[in-house]
């Protein structure tokens, strides 16, 4: 049976803005309260998964998807912390009371799709079905609201039970703290055969060992708790699983996720020296449970000191490809206009390794906010019956992108402010958009307002 990795994008909300609200992300709250360009932010990121789809048709070997954003401002949210009225009641009074709380409601963050939810293939689960988790995100307020969203969108895309099993978001606590596939991995030989699948946390909720470390600065997002409840709801072979601790350093520096200090793909992960804890073992672990010829590509810290790694995003790049026909990097112009970052990733290049090229993207309107090429996509396996089975229209080809297009350039704005989002009539024009958004798609009614 043949299959075919998917690269869900994100598409980039109406209400992208600079809101700074994720503490431990460097480049987020170095940014707050600039004025943002959702349209060119939107028009980046689908511009970026355009190519990426061209480049798949023309292989063979992955296709291009794309997920719909969040609504925002979240009045849900609002009205569960005791605003009520109309909606231009609930936005007015938490506006004006508690402005911090409003624009955290307004937080776009679900652009960045690798956040968005866990996901094992059929290959690798136990009752040969494709398994969903949505990330609780529970480590920050404003991202702790997507997750009921994103499972509802999940639902709508993969709804034949046949082949495919949702489950619930882990429990809203920080001891299951869970940040989707930001920090899960999955490499393999071939799309024949089982994975392995590789679960990176900052912490160990209840640490059996005395010399337990975790991060003195920013918090530990990932726990090995939700890691390790992950990978028994998703039926995963624990032989086949790999557990590694990200480096409290490396998250006091900034590296929030792993996705931000290593990347991996087939049968090769690039990454920094300080990306883990215990790193040796870590790669001898991943090494002995692949099959095959496996490739590590380490950046020593003099090479690449890990303040640049934070401000390029080198390691949140993509790779794309398979070692047949060759991999290649998808990185942020930023990495381009660094030095340092291209003289590592030329390193890697010319290395010997499935890597034979690198392209780089602009999408600054992403990077400004705390994410690169990696955070906007998530990764989705699946058979040709597996495809068959999807309904809604998600697969990106020149038709859904003019589509798309037409509607960014009719419903986003060219620049944005919190102070913005607080008009009533932002709320209501989200809404209008996001309802004609699910029809383009064919995605049903996914979005609190539609449910009303």
């Amino acid at each position: 049976m043949s299959y075919i990795e998917y690269n869900f994008d994100g598409l980039v909300g109406l209400s992208h803005h600079y809101g700074g609200h994720s503490f431990g992300n460097v480049a987020s709250g170095a940014n707050k309260a600039a004025a943002s360009n959702p349209k060119q932010a939107a028009l980046q990121g689908l511009k970026k998964a355009k190519t990426l789809a061209q480049m798949g048709l023309e292989s063979g070997v992955w296709g291009q998807a794309i997920l719909p954003p969040q609504e925002r401002p979240f009045l849900p949210a609002l009205r569960k912390l005791g605003f009520s009225g109309s909606n231009a009641d609930v936005i007015s009074q938490s506006a004006n009371s508690y402005p911090q709380i409003f624009a955290k409601t307004c937080s776009a963050a679900s652009m960045w799709t690798a956040n968005a939810a866990t996901i094992s293939p059929s290959l690798d689960t136990a009752d040969s079905k494709v398994h969903f988790t949505p990330a609780n995100l529970v480590a920050m307020y404003h991202r702790s609201l997507e997750h009921e969203t994103t499972g509802n969108v999940l639902q709508a895309i993969f709804a034949d039970s046949r082949y495919f099993s949702h489950h619930k978001a882990l429990p809203q606590n920080m001891i299951y703290g869970d940040e989707g596939a930001a920090n899960h991995t999955r490499f393999y030989s071939d799309h024949s055969n089982s994975g392995v699948e590789f679960f990176v946390y900052g912490a160990e909720s209840y640490a059996s060992s005395p010399n337990s470390v975790r991060p003195s600065n920013y918090p530990a997002r990932q726990t090995l708790e939700a890691s390790s409840i992950i990978a028994r709801n998703h039926t995963l072979s624990l032989d086949k699983v790999v557990f590694a601790q990200q480096h409290p350093d490396a998250i006091d520096a900034g590296v929030f996720h792993n996705d931000v200090i290593a990347v991996g793909h087939g049968n090769f992960m690039m990454c920094h020296e300080m990306a883990f804890l215990n790193k040796e073992a870590i790669y001898a672990k991943l090494k002995s449970t692949f099959t095959g010829d496996f490739y590590i590509h380490e950046v020593s810290n003099e090479d690449l000191p890990i303040e640049d790694v934070v401000s390029s995003y080198m390691f949140n790049s993509q790779i794309i490809g398979d070692a047949e026909s060759g991999m290649f990097i998808i990185a942020p112009q930023e990495c381009a206009d660094n030095s340092r970052v291209k003289a590592a990733i030329d390193k890697i290049v010319e290395g010997e390794n499935p890597i034979k090229g690198v392209h780089f993207f602009d999408v600054k309107q992403s990077m400004r906010n705390g994410g690169g090429p990696a955070c906007l996509r998530l990764r989705v396996l699946l058979s040709q019956q597996e495809i068959d089975a999807v309904s809604a229209r998600v697969v990106l080809d020149d038709s859904l992108y003019s589509d798309l297009t037409t509607w960014i350039g009719a419903h986003y704005r060219d620049q944005l402010t919190i102070s913005d989002m607080v008009d009533p009539q932002f709320y209501e024009e989200g809404c209008t958009a996001l309802d004609e958004l699910t029809q383009i798609m064919r995605l049903g009614s996914v979005y609190d307002f539609q449910k009303i």
